[in-house]
């Protein structure tokens, strides 16, 4: 039931052939069943009082496309009443008072909030593992990471615990997790999905909040109805809706495909042939796809990335920092973060956006050639979970805890929209692979199209579900 997906339980529940009480029972069976093996789902709310609100959701009038199905949300994001720990021991317990901005609109459309989704402490890493509720496994190799830091909304939708989720993206973390669990995930333009109105509104540019699904059209559902402006922040953007231009398919759309960005990024034997191969399908789409060689340094974009990255989580945990008794329980990657946050001097920030804005005239000028660019979302497929971080990719070291997510930088850095889609399986334990599609700032809806083309090609979460 659930594994259709949100707008297929939504017509059905229209239709009278499902209630929501029978949605909310499907989804707890479901989650009871799963969720020990694999650790997606954390603070569950008790069974009892969840199907009561199910059933004032039947009695009462439609709110919204949403109305009465289950949301489990980020364990970043606040949804009242519910903890939000971050991962860390430091807010462990702590009861949200208020919805965050897209929480609160997921709620107004009916939305049922059942529990939320794992993630690495802070969200730091893109490997969902935590002192609070420990590691979330991948669901098509449970000894194998999930990816992140979105890895528990992953791994529930995979599992069929979920049909739609909320995630945020720094690094990479709508899109890592949605390649590895055989999902879609999108980091929508920034700006078009408001964050929180606290501390600075004008400087970090960096993360976005975005929408997980098992179908791109539920992509777009979600994405319409987290999108717009916030009157209190100074950059919010507004689209017309995407679902509604959703179909048409994407015969004529241009791809360059980036590949390993000229041979500079390691990549896991496999990774590079599987995405390849999903783009060589694609033309059968009416697609055309060429090679692209690397358009910009490498070590530029790694270099401007660290320091902005380092600057933005030094803005928002420096105060955990200097108190020495919180200090002490902070991560090691946190702690590294933040110090090298606070060493850094305005003009280092200033080089780092200087770089940044010269991608990003860089990039605009490719989308008069192209209409997406292609990589692959991981360079290295789902590695040991007991890792805190993978230490290398093809015999080449890693020089930071984050280094082997090279990959999502290009996008990240200059705010562009970035849809991951299921590329197939492969490696030497045949997991998921996903393949990002990147387009100009704007173009959330015809990356949409473009995943909805390739979704009703192929279809992957329904072709190759997990196997409990």
């Amino acid at each position: 039931m659930i594994e259709a997906g949100a707008l297929a339980l939504r017509a059905r529940m229209d239709a009278g052939e499902i209630t929501a009480q029978d949605v909310m029972a499907a989804t707890l069976a479901r989650i009871d069943a799963v969720n020990g093996t694999v650790n997606a789902i954390v603070s569950l709310r008790d069974a009892d009082a969840l199907m009561a609100e199910a059933a004032a959701a039947d009695a009462a009038p439609k709110a919204g496309w949403l109305h009465g199905i289950p949301l489990a949300v980020k364990d970043l994001a606040n949804a009242a009443g519910l903890p939000t720990s971050m991962g860390s021991p430091l807010f462990a317990g702590t009861i949200a008072g208020t919805d965050d901005i897209h929480i609160a609109r997921l709620r107004a459309a009916g939305a049922i909030v059942i529990g939320k989704t794992n993630t690495p402490e802070f969200g730091l890493g893109s490997h969902s593992i935590n002192p609070v509720f420990g590691a979330t496994r991948n669901p098509y190799d449970a000894d194998r990471s999930a990816g992140g830091s979105s890895g528990g909304a992953g791994v529930a939708l995979a599992c069929g615990m979920v049909s739609l989720a909320d995630g945020s993206d720094m690094m990479g973390s709508l899109r890592n997790p949605a390649g590895w669990n055989n999902v879609y995930g999108m980091r929508p333009s920034w700006g078009l999905v408001p964050s929180e109105p606290v501390g600075d509104s004008f400087l970090h540019q960096l993360a976005t909040n975005g929408p997980m699904a098992r179908t791109p059209r539920d992509l777009a559902a979600v994405l319409d109805t987290m999108a717009g402006p916030d009157p209190r922040q100074p950059h919010g953007v507004a689209q017309a809706p995407s679902l509604p231009q959703i179909e048409g398919g994407a015969e004529g759309m241009r791809i360059g495909w980036l590949g390993d960005w000229g041979g500079s990024l390691a990549m896991e034997p496999g990774v590079l042939d599987l995405c390849g191969t999903a783009l060589e399908q694609m033309g059968d789409l009416g697609v055309r796809v060429g090679p692209l060689a690397a358009p910009f340094l490498r070590d530029a974009l790694w270099e401007a990335w660290i320091t902005l990255r380092s600057w933005s989580v030094a803005g928002g945990l420096a105060p955990l920092h200097a108190d020495p008794a919180q200090r002490d329980q902070l991560k090691d990657t946190a702690l590294w973060e933040i110090e090298r946050g606070l060493a850094l001097s305005a003009m280092d920030v200033h080089r780092a956006s200087v770089i940044r804005s010269d991608w990003f005239k860089t990039a605009v000028a490719l989308f008069d050639h192209y209409d997406v660019l292609a990589l692959p979302s991981a360079q290295m497929w789902p590695f040991d979970v007991t890792l805190d971080f993978p230490p290398e990719i093809a015999g080449q070291g890693m020089d930071t805890y984050h280094r082997w997510m090279e990959v999502v930088v290009p996008a990240s850095l200059i705010g562009l929209p970035a849809v991951c889609v299921p590329a197939g399986f492969g490696g030497p334990h045949d997991l998921p692979m996903g393949l990002q599609l990147i387009g100009p700032r704007g173009s959330d809806a015809r990356l949409l199209r473009l995943a909805e083309a390739w979704h009703q090609a192929t279809d992957w979460p329904g072709r190759r579900p997990p196997i409990f």
